[in-house]
C-alpha cells in the first residue's frame, strides 16, 4: 500500500507539470494535440476537442504533444502553431512545467504546516539520532537518544549553528581527543571522543540534529504561516539545487549519492508510513526536484529546450 501511496504521489505531480504546459499553451490559443501520463501503450485514451488524452503503461513521466501541421493539414504559417509564436509566449509554455511544480511545491508545504503545525524553537544541545558500530562515537558510549550539551569546556547553543560547531570541532580534531558532556535520561555523564580520520577530516560516525521537539504548535496567525512555509520552502529549493551543482562539479564522490525512479518510490513508500505528514513532506521535495532537474540545460529536458528556443 505504501508503495502504491508512492507511485500515485509521482503520478500527481507529473501530471501536475504536464498541465502546467498544457494550460499555457491553451490560455494562449496555441494548438495542442496531446495530453499524456506515463510512457508506452496507451491504457486509456480518449479525444475530446481535437486533442488526445491518455494514461499510458509507465506511470513515471509525461508529456503534452503539438500538431505537426503535414500530418494535420495546417498552414504551416499559421499563428497558433507553437512555433510561429513570439518567443516570450514560447518561453512561457516551456518554463511553465517548472514553475508548477515549485508552486505545487510551497502550497504542499503551507498545507502542510496548516495542518500539522510548526515544530517548537530549538533547545540548547545536539541530539544524537543515531551511531554505527564501531565507530568513534560507539566506541566513546554514546547512544542514540543522548544529548550533547557541552564540547571541551564550551557550553552548546541550540539549533544548527550549535550542530555546525560541534561538526567543525570534530572535523578539526582528527585522531585526537574530544572531552564531552551529554545528557541521558535526566543524569549528565562525561565521555572522551577520538574522531577517525577521514581524507584529512576527523570523524565520529552518528547522525546530529539541533535538539529539537517532537511536538508541534499551531502558528499564531497568517504572517508566520507564510514566513515559515517560505523558510521551509527556500531550505528545500537551496539544498537540491547545491545537491545538482554537487553532482556537475564533483560527480565522483556525488554519484553515489543518486537515486532512480525504484530508490525514489521506494523512499516515498517510508515517508508514507509516517503518515499525512511524511507524504506531504515526499511530495513536496519531489516536486521541487522535478522543478530544478527539468531546468537544467540538457536535451530532451525544459531547460534544454529553452536554450534552444
Amino acid at each position: 500500500m505504501n508503495v502504491l501511496t508512492s507511485i500515485t504521489v509521482l503520478g500527481f505531480l507529473i501530471f501536475f507539470h504536464e498541465m502546467g504546459h498544457f494550460l499555457a499553451a491553451i490560455l494562449q490559443g496555441i494548438y495542442v494535440d496531446g495530453f499524456s501520463i506515463g510512457f508506452g501503450p496507451s491504457i486509456i485514451q480518449k479525444k475530446y476537442k481535437d486533442i488526445t488524452y491518455s494514461l499510458r503503461a509507465f506511470p513515471l513521466g509525461g508529456f503534452v504533444s503539438f500538431p505537426d501541421e503535414e500530418i494535420n493539414n495546417i498552414d504551416p504559417k499559421d499563428p497558433n502553431l507553437l512555433k510561429n509564436r513570439p518567443i516570450i509566449q514560447r518561453v512561457i509554455v516551456i518554463s511553465a512545467g517548472v514553475f508548477a511544480n515549485l508552486i505545487l511545491a510551497y502550497s504542499i508545504l503551507i498545507l502542510n504546516v496548516t495542518t500539522v503545525g510548526i515544530p517548537y524553537e530549538p533547545e540548547p544541545g545536539i541530539l544524537v539520532l543515531a551511531t554505527q558500530p564501531d565507530k568513534a562515537a560507539d566506541l566513546a558510549g554514546l547512544e542514540a537518544g543522548d544529548k550533547i550539551i557541552k564540547i571541551e569546556t564550551n557550553t552548546l547553543g541550540a539549533g544548527d549553528q550549535a550542530v555546525s560547531i560541534l561538526v567543525k570541532e570534530i572535523q578539526n580534531s582528527s585522531e585526537n581527543p574530544i572531552s564531552i558532556k551529554i545528557e541521558r535520561d535526566g543524569l549528565l555523564k562525561d565521555l572522551t571522543l577520538v574522531p577517525k580520520n577521514v581524507d584529512g577530516k576527523g570523524t565520529i560516525g552518528a547522525q546530529l540534529q539541533p535538539n529539537i521537539r517532537k511536538e508541534t504548535k499551531k502558528t499564531k496567525n497568517f504572517y508566520e504561516l507564510i514566513n515559515y512555509s517560505s523558510k521551509e520552502f527556500s531550505s528545500l529549493l537551496i539544498k537540491t539545487i547545491q545537491g545538482y551543482k554537487g553532482l556537475i562539479t564533483n560527480f565522483s564522490s556525488t554519484a553515489q549519492q543518486l537515486s532512480g525512479p525504484v530508490k525514489i518510490v521506494e523512499i516515498g513508500a517510508q515517508l508514507s508510513e509516517q503518515g499525512g505528514t511524511g507524504i506531504l513532506l515526499f511530495a513536496a521535495l519531489i516536486s521541487i526536484n522535478l522543478a530544478v532537474l527539468n531546468s537544467l540545460p540538457l536535451p530532451l529536458l525544459d531547460g534544454g529546450q529553452l536554450v534552444f528556443t
